[in-house]
């Protein structure tokens, strides 16, 4: 295709797409002359200006008649980067020729489209062009930006150091001309906070003005839009209650993934790509480098990403998404920094493992206790054929007596409300839905006493979990329930400061799932705002059920985790060999039906998707008939590398349906290409599948012939590929009768009597070594409120008298004679107090004289002066960070170590390389009240 018909046949329709009326003279001029430079400094180069006349291709007007965009076209079978620095050249000479702001710079071969935003950003591709009103908007963002550095951050949004460090960052590397950044956070350090004090800050300083939230799920959706309504008041959010099509008059918009990726792919919604100025990704997981990349392939915008996933556990795609060089994200604030924060800025944790018998040792016949061996008898059951492993709970048996164990044992060792009766606030993390139900009946019936709302299951699949009133927002906002049993659900993304208690009921191999649902629990509670049924929070309880501790212990990443295929790309897989197989062995009608039926689910892939847009040439050689005649390894080999991966474009189908299909087509695929090996495996797990169908259910019923024979031997002794077909289109439309959780249907169910065997405390965590020091505390203080009651002169400290020299002598002896470890040495460093004298020390353990620790001191002032000067770039931000580590390191600072190393490793120079001398002289007033 020349370039003539590249313009006619692609970019005028895609243009006309963008709004743009290409007979209209005052929008669109093709071929539009250009004036000669009057001097050389502007390049072309393709001849010298002096020996040609100059046109542009397409020039696009603004409403004010002055060039906006310039397009420059080069035929389809060119690389459209050939014309940038043409394009580039006539956006230059025109804004010479019509004084006008800069044009914006587009280059394209018809299928690849390039913008650039010449002295802004580097040059990217993009899926389309902008409409009129794009362009003037982004014209007016570039026109009145300010700059970054002189930005102030809202520290009522987000006013911790690290935040306003990380907010620093980012702002820095846009002002860098960067567009991809990626904050790694601990949950419950705010994330969202930053990212809204993020977006104010962009938005004040005129560099955006629409921002796209992206999550997973709609409860998380509900979470962001509260937190954008209570951190910025004033700015219109979509959706309101009921919306579903895009409003152009909000400025924060909040969306999942798939609703987001519906939006995209309406034709009649026509949301332009340069829509948004800054897409937030919340919590990114694997499915945003399948299906839902194409959000972020289609908007032209800067681009954040939000995650509590520690940066050795985060996967290269997500490091590779956003650009991060060498590994690293653009700011990373952990788990064990927040914790040992002083104060700290989330809870630690204390772990208490436990085994019941069947989980240690199994469950049979030397395990089972012998009532329980006779109940068995008398219900006709053999129990010498009652042998699983203890692994297999929850797996292929569930037994209920075991989870009664852990529930009575939870009930005993958890955290419990300021009446010492209930459990305080509760997930407990279970295998299933149906293990989810037992737990709860279980709680119903050795419980029923306290009511019946105290254990609820709260999973996706029930509608009553969501909305106002819901079963999630009386478990965050209500006394009741206590306990929330969740399978997945709760895994992830649900803010609950009242949290104390999470049991561990099934075993977790991610890493990554792991610490997300640690993370339930981290959050602080606000000793102001305690409610009167929670407990006090300075730790919470973990109780482990699964060794699951132990396993990230010898496996820290846990299970390596392959990256996920989708099931419609594996389906087509199992197509295209099937395909291969039968083109080997000349068996032309399988490989025809196989093409057709190839063809069938490339009818599936959505039109709309930019992948596939950009693949419309390959996919139609799927429906010319001659490519089907004569299959050649080249054809088949084009299949698997440029046909099956588009696949993964697939989102609204029926998993369950196509599973099944791919599981009947796998096994005619084995049984073709004479494996047996694989074909008696597959066969067998068909057959699993197919057990499950509920024959109780009339349409099942009527295929009851077929499935008992299916489940003998019958359909196999001489089974034919128009067999399988037929079995597959026969039971496909009943595969939706079988439970949700398959495993459920084929699962035994007991009811044996077993017992906590192990408990143990497990040492997990960053604060392990600091368990001597509290207990050292806890030991001086019962001691000291004990001799309160006989000794005179703490009796006479507590009524707030002097004491004399004398007396003050008379009682360190007498406590160092109680306890040889009460030295005033000892008190000062457990209870961080460098400069107090013993006399104060007591008085502080007993509440007359509140001292606030010398580390608390330290970090709290550096933590106001960084909230009161947002104006501190990150790099001076890691200055402050230094001063206050030798403050805590030596004890105090002068004037003169600031030009001193270790500053000196910040700059040559020290404090006078990274401060200008005003700004020294307020970092001075901090440093003079740690003066020696």
């Amino acid at each position: 295709m020349n370039e003539a018909n590249t313009r006619r046949e692609l970019i005028d329709k895609q243009l006309q797409k963008a709004g743009w009326k290409l007979d209209d003279a005052s929008q669109v001029a093709k071929e539009h002359p250009i004036d000669k430079p009057d001097s050389g400094n502007v390049n072309d180069t393709q001849a010298p200006y002096g020996t040609r006349k100059l046109f542009a291709d397409y020039v696009l007007f603004a409403k004010n008649g002055k060039p906006i965009a310039v397009v420059e076209a080069k035929s389809a079978d060119k690389d459209a980067r050939t014309g940038r620095e043409q394009a580039k050249n006539y956006c230059l000479l025109l804004q010479q020729q019509y004084n006008c702001e800069l044009p914006f710079c587009f280059y394209s071969n018809g299928d690849h489209v390039y913008f650039w935003d010449i002295g802004e950003v580097p040059p990217k591709q993009v899926v389309g062009y902008p409409s009129r009103s794009d362009l003037e908007r982004m014209q007016t963002i570039r026109k009145q930006q300010r700059p970054l550095a002189d930005e102030l951050i809202n520290p009522a949004i987000a006013g911790r150091d690290y935040q306003i460090s990380a907010i620093r960052k980012v702002m820095e590397g846009v002002a860098r001309r960067k567009s991809k950044f990626l904050l790694v956070m601990a949950t419950g350090t705010g994330k969202t906070r930053t990212c809204i004090a993020l977006i104010d800050a962009l938005m004040r300083a005129g560099r955006i003005e629409r921002t796209l939230f992206l999550v997973d799920r709609i409860g998380l959706r509900e979470q962001a839009v509260k937190a954008f309504k209570e951190h910025l008041p004033n700015e219109p959010i979509w959706p309101k209650d009921g919306e579903k099509s895009i409003a152009d008059d909000r400025r924060i918009f909040v969306a999942t993934y798939p609703a987001m990726l519906n939006i995209v792919r309406d034709e009649e919604t026509v949301l332009s790509p340069y829509f948004f100025d800054l897409i937030v990704i919340d919590e990114s997981h694997r499915s945003i480098y399948n299906t839902y990349q194409e959000i972020l392939q289609y908007f032209n915008t800067l681009t954040l990403g939000l995650t509590a996933t520690p940066t050795d556990i985060i996967d290269h795609n997500t490091f590779q998404l956003f650009d991060c060089e060498d590994g690293l994200p653009s700011f990373a604030y952990t788990y064990e920094e927040a914790v040992n924060n002083v104060p700290p800025y989330l809870a630690n944790f204390e772990v208490m493992k436990i085994g019941t018998r069947f989980q240690n040792e199994g469950i049979n016949k030397r395990t089972i206790s012998l009532d329980d061996q006779m109940q068995l008898i008398r219900e006709g059951k053999e129990v010498a054929e009652i042998n699983y492993e203890g692994t297999e709970l929850e797996r292929t048996v569930t037994n209920k007596g075991t989870n009664r164990a852990i529930i009575k044992d939870f009930w005993e060792v958890c955290v419990k409300d300021p009446n010492g009766v209930l459990p305080g606030k509760t997930i407990l993390f279970c295998a299933s839905i149906s293990h989810a139900r037992q737990v709860e009946d279980i709680i119903n019936q050795e419980y029923a006493h306290y009511g019946d709302n105290i254990a609820r299951v709260i999973v996706s699949e029930d509608r009553s979990v969501y909305g106002k009133g819901g079963l999630l927002e009386q478990f965050l906002q209500q006394d009741m329930p206590r306990i929330a049993i969740s399978v997945d659900m709760l895994d992830t993304g649900i803010d609950l400061r009242e949290l104390v208690n999470l049991v561990f009921m099934k075993p977790v191999y991610s890493y990554t799932k792991f610490w997300q649902m640690i993370g339930r629990g981290t959050r602080l509670l606000d000793s102001a705002k305690i409610k009167e049924w929670c407990p006090v929070k300075t730790k919470f309880f973990i109780m482990d059920c699964w060794d699951n501790f132990e396993y990230f212990k010898l496996n820290p990443k846990g299970r390596e985790l392959k990256p996920t295929v989708p099931l419609p790309v594996r389906y087509a897989k199992v197509i295209i060999d099937k395909l291969a197989v039968a083109t080997a062995i000349a068996e032309d009608d399988i490989a025809l039906k196989e093409g057709s039926r190839l063809q069938v689910l490339a009818d599936e892939l959505p039109d709309k998707s930019i992948k596939i847009k950009q693949a419309k040439s390959d996919i139609d050689q799927l429906y010319e008939a001659d490519f089907w005649t004569s299959l050649t390894t080249e054809k088949i080999t084009f299949l698997s590398e440029q046909i099956q991966p588009l696949f993964a474009t697939l989102a609204q189908v029926n998993f369950k349906s196509m599973r099944f299909r791919m599981m009947v087509l796998d096994t005619s695929l084995a049984l073709l290409a004479d494996d047996m090996e694989r074909y008696e495996s597959l066969k067998d797990s068909l057959k699993e599948f197919i057990v499950l169908l509920p024959l109780a259910v009339n349409k099942v019923a009527r295929h009851e012939d077929l499935i008992r024979s299916v489940l003998g031997n019958r359909f196999w002794q001489e089974v034919t590929d128009d067999d399988f077909d037929m079995l597959a289109d026969t039971l496909e439309p009943l595969i939706y009768l079988i439970e949700t959780e398959s495993s459920a249907g084929g699962m035994r169910k007991l009811n044996l009597s077993d017992t906590i065997e192990t408990r143990e405390m497990v040492e997990f965590g960053p604060e392990n070594e600091a368990v001597s020091v509290s207990r050292y505390r806890e030991m001086v203080e019962s001691k000291i409120r004990e001799l309160t009651a006989t000794n005179p002169i703490l009796q006479k400290l507590q009524a707030e008298e002097e004491l004399s020299p004398d007396e003050q002598e008379t009682l360190a002896e007498e406590l160092y004679t109680e306890n040889p470890h009460i030295t005033e040495g000892l008190l000062r460093r457990v209870y961080q107090q460098q400069q107090a004298d013993f006399l104060q020390l007591i008085k502080h353990i007993l509440g007359i004289e509140i001292l606030e620790a010398f580390e608390e001191q330290v970090s709290r002032a550096v933590a106001d002066f960084i909230a009161g000067h947002t104006w501190l770039t990150s790099r001076q931000i890691d200055f402050l960070q230094a001063i206050k580590s030798y403050i805590l390191q030596k004890g105090s600072i002068e004037k003169r170590n600031l030009t001193e190393a270790p500053f000196t490793l910040q700059h040559s120079k020290g404090v006078l390389g990274v401060f200008s001398p005003p700004q020294i002289k307020e970092l001075l007033k901090l440093t003079e009240k740690f003066a020696a």
